[in-house]
């Protein structure tokens, strides 16, 4: 798979993020299954609960839009040091990916990592685990 497609979209949307409280900027890519990338970047909020990451924002763009199976996304911040999802933001792709998703966490084009979600996220609590306990 070609990921810098997808990070170039990811570094894109960082450019558009909303972080006036924080000035670090944040940018996302997630391709699913149908071919389709959506982007998305981080919006904060004076209440900073109601902050939405990257991350989330372009998966919820494409969920949206009818998606409902990530294959990859990519993710930039810092063009320094790797800036890897957080927690909530690696829940949500537990929600609409599989064990073997691909994250691409990336400073730039040259420099990046690419981690599975199982890696980032070991024995992640899904809809499956759900549906076992019924």
């Amino acid at each position: 798979m070609d990921y810098k497609n997808l990070i170039k979209t990811a570094m894109d949307y960082r450019e558009k993020a909303y972080c006036i409280y924080s000035n670090f900027k944040v940018g996302a890519a997630v391709l699913f299954d149908s071919g389709k990338i959506y982007g998305g970047c981080n919006i904060e909020n004076a209440s900073f609960g109601a902050t939405n990451c990257a991350e989330r924002t372009a998966i919820f763009k494409g969920i949206s839009e009818g998606e409902n199976n990530i294959t990859a996304i990519a993710v930039v911040g810092s063009f320094t040091d790797y800036t890897y999802p957080c927690g909530v933001c690696r829940q949500v792709i537990a929600e609409f990916g599989e064990k073997d998703t691909k994250i691409i966490i990336a400073k730039n084009l040259e420099e990046y990592v690419v981690k599975t979600l199982e890696e980032l996220l070991p024995s992640s609590f899904t809809k499956d685990d759900i549906d076992k306990k019924i």
